[in-house]
């Protein structure tokens, strides 16, 4: 059986690192997906990921996720969830522990022992929290994901294109509250009841779903993504100690395309529906002098402005990362004077095809853009 084990701080930080760029502004906090493996680092277990054909076909594998808003608490938010004795010293599950009491809920809900965990996407606190709940369980986390990139809704993974069952889904929040999601009709109602569920807990829920064979997850995995996030990491380290540009780095390992360099001016979110939302914009400069891009986010990041013409849309990731150092920028922690770079990235062909766009594209969240792929709107450019 082929493993990868994080061994050491510098390992967990370079794989947080990696899967943070490529959660495309979403995905979770980098300081919380490092907190969730360096708890599990400290207790002596083996943390890290074997291949998925190695999986048995018929092991028994589910996907763990955190669902939810990202959005940071306001003064007026954290008021009002005093009034629902929703505070810090009621709290009983931090991230990591939500993901792990999930899957023994699933677990006691289907009288199935899950074998296998697998990450729903790429993400700061989603990958890692998913990799430190099997860790904590002793069962095996696979090297891949379902997205191969963050997503804010549920249905924009490869098992719903696929049409591998989602439910039932177990579901618990960081003061205990624990639901089931039985059945449902369709994938959205799914993510619909899911954000409703957060939404009281004002922030995160740990889920598990995706029950599955060995053999239906080795047809729907996005392979390798998890060593794809530990090389990129590493990469952007290595850059940075050796004086190398970190960015360039990010770009030629991706074969992906700078869309800005600049100063961060502008940032207008909100917080609704269990989404966090909103627009920065970017003043460019350098050789990007006088350009504006602006960025549109619902949870991660769905559509690029420069000059008002746009430059590229989900299902392709368009992430931010720092100028100067490569180090990635969720979007809860930009701040407006930030120096920033603009990467844009090709989505997978699943993603491209007539149902991936469907789901993931620009008219998908109600944007009046049709999808051109990032390279066409880039040609000439």
């Amino acid at each position: 059986m082929t493993k990868t084990i994080l061994k050491t701080e510098k390992d967990v930080r370079d794989f947080v690192r990696g899967a943070t760029v490529l959660g495309t502004g979403g995905g979770g906090l980098e300081e919380n997906g490092i907190k969730s493996l360096l708890s599990e680092l400290e207790t002596g277990r083996e943390i890290g990921w074997v291949d998925p054909e190695d999986i048995p076909d018929d092991a028994t594998t589910a996907c763990a996720f955190l669902m939810g808003s990202i959005a940071p608490h306001t003064k007026e938010t954290v008021d009002e969830m005093k009034t629902y004795n929703l505070t810090e010293d009621t709290a009983v599950y931090d991230e990591k522990e939500r993901l792990e009491q999930s899957i023994t809920e699933l677990e006691e809900y289907t009288g199935k022992k899950i074998d296998v965990i697998v990450p729903i996407e790429l993400g700061g606190a989603n990958t890692p929290g998913c990799i430190a709940a099997a860790a904590k369980h002793n069962i095996l986390a696979v090297d891949g994901d379902y997205t191969g990139r963050a997503i804010p809704e549920i249905q924009q993974t490869t098992p719903c294109l696929m049409g591998k069952t989602l439910w039932p889904v177990s579901s618990v929040d960081e003061y205990g509250n624990i639901c089931l999601i039985k059945t449902s009709i369709n994938y959205r109602v799914v993510e619909k009841i899911g954000k409703k569920i957060s939404e009281p807990a004002y922030g995160l829920t740990g889920d598990t779903g995706f029950i599955m064979s060995g053999k239906e997850m080795k047809e729907v995995v996005i392979k390798g993504d998890l060593s794809k996030c530990l090389k990129l990491g590493k990469m952007i380290r290595e850059a940075n100690e050796n004086g190398n540009d970190p960015v360039e780095t990010i770009i030629k390992e991706l074969d992906a395309y700078l869309l800005t360099k600049g100063k961060l001016i502008s940032k207008e979110t909100e917080d609704k529906e269990g989404y966090y939302w909103g627009y920065h914009t970017i003043k460019g400069e350098g050789k990007f002098e006088g350009d504006s891009v602006k960025i549109w986010f619902k949870n991660e990041n769905h559509a690029c402005w420069r000059n008002d013409e746009v430059i590229a849309t989900s299902p392709d990731s368009i992430f931010v990362v720092n100028a100067k150092t490569g180090m990635p920028c969720t979007n809860p922690k930009l701040e407006v004077g930030m120096d920033v770079a603009v990467i844009g990235l090709k989505a997978l062909d699943l993603f491209r095809t007539e149902k991936g766009v469907g789901i993931l594209g620009p008219r998908y969240f109600g944007l009046d853009i049709d999808y051109i792929p990032i390279e066409e709107r880039l040609k000439n450019k």
